[in-house]
């Protein structure tokens, strides 16, 4: 793979609705003057975490005063549960509030949490206003920031309420990933893995050579996310609302949103990048069990994301998990699922996944029972 320029865009082709994601550095303080460049004389609500604010907002204020943009800033609290009904509405009263119009924008400052919720918000306030992502996690930079996947979890499960309502702009900022916790970057470089294990086998082994670079930011970095970006985009611009090939960004998320669920989504136990890589290690090894692909492929695929200090087993989780079948539950109210039907994306090979639908749940139960013990 060629090394990066400093900055790099890619365009997400949805015909009237296509959109920049921008990549590169200094983008936070260069966010006005890219916004203002697209959208002329727009107000904005600008929606974030405490954590992320500390590091981040005031320099995000200043480039928007600077361009011209009023800005009302909202702080909410970081984690996983702040993607719920009532924080919903507490973002769509910020909104209204401002009395922002619906030529407006709504921006997500954070990561995937804050971006999914403002989003959602953004796709239902005066039916539908403008939404910019800037993304501040690996995680959100490299998956959620892009394809205009947007919502809550319930207490079924995750991500079962929400809206498709896609970004007029994306601005990834790899500086912002500096002063990322090591635990998080992790979390997104198993969706930065996820790529290549889709059908992208150069990159995933590109990512093997070269993810030490990857950590340590600079050129490396900005190329493997621009990978990982290309990658969704051409997925979305094929299959926006996921009625096909689009199902398999999900590698490894129907087992990896069931371990998630079964830990109430406790932040402290396990952060979402983490229940992927377990998931794509577990996706792996059912396909080798169920004589598709070789049980080598599975090994390779847990070496390295342990390598880079991911976990890859259910036994890696703090404080355990409950029985197989209130796992098997939460599986069965993954969006996939059709008419009762389990749907998994199981692989050939490294980078040769596919969706497998009418998997047998039997199965399913007896792998996890086995994993459990193994």
């Amino acid at each position: 793979m060629n090394q990066a320029t400093p900055s790099q865009t890619v365009r997400v082709d949805l015909a009237d609705r296509s959109y920049d994601i921008v990549i590169g550095s200094g983008l936070i303080a260069r966010a006005g003057a890219e916004i203002a460049a697209r959208e002329h004389g727009i107000r904005c609500a600008v929606v974030t975490d405490r954590n992320v604010a500390e590091a981040h907002l005031d320099a995000l204020l200043e480039s928007l005063a600077g361009a011209g943009i009023d800005a009302a800033p909202l702080v909410l609290e970081p984690g996983e549960k702040t993607k719920r009904f009532d924080e919903l509405i507490h973002v769509c009263d910020h909104v209204l509030g401002a009395k922002l119009e619906r030529g407006d924008a709504v921006i997500a400052l954070g990561g995937g949490v804050i971006g999914d919720l403002t989003g959602f918000a953004a796709g239902i306030v005066r039916r539908g206003m403008k939404f910019i992502q800037i993304p501040t996690s690996l995680l959100a930079q490299v998956d959620s920031s892009v394809g205009g996947k947007t919502g809550i979890n319930a207490s079924q499960g995750k991500n079962l309420i929400g809206v498709f309502h896609q970004p007029n702009l994306v601005l990834a900022d790899s500086d912002a990933l500096d002063t990322l916790p090591i635990r998080e970057f992790r979390a997104g470089y198993a969706e930065m893995a996820k790529y290549g294990l889709i059908d992208r086998p150069e990159f995933f082994a590109w990512l093997e050579a070269n993810w030490r670079e990857v950590f340590a930011g600079g050129a490396a970095r900005i190329q493997a996310i621009a990978t990982s970006c290309q990658a969704k985009a051409e997925v979305v611009a094929a299959d926006e609302r996921e009625h096909g090939a689009r199902a398999l960004l999900n590698l490894g998320h129907t087992f990896g949103h069931a371990l998630e669920a079964a830990t109430d989504y406790d932040g402290r136990r396990l952060v979402h990048g983490e229940g992927v890589a377990i998931g794509m290690v577990l996706a792996h090894e059912f396909s080798a069990r169920m004589n598709l692909a070789s049980p080598d492929d599975a090994a390779r695929v847990e070496h390295h994301l342990r390598e880079v200090g991911l976990p890859t087993r259910m036994q890696h989780i703090e404080g355990g998990l409950p029985a197989t079948d209130i796992l098997m539950k939460h599986i069965a109210q993954d969006k996939k699922v059709q008419r009762g039907a389990l749907t998994f994306i199981l692989t050939r090979g490294i980078g040769q996944s596919f969706i497998a639908n009418d998997v047998p749940q039997d199965e399913v139960f007896r792998f996890l029972e086995d994993k459990r013990a193994s």
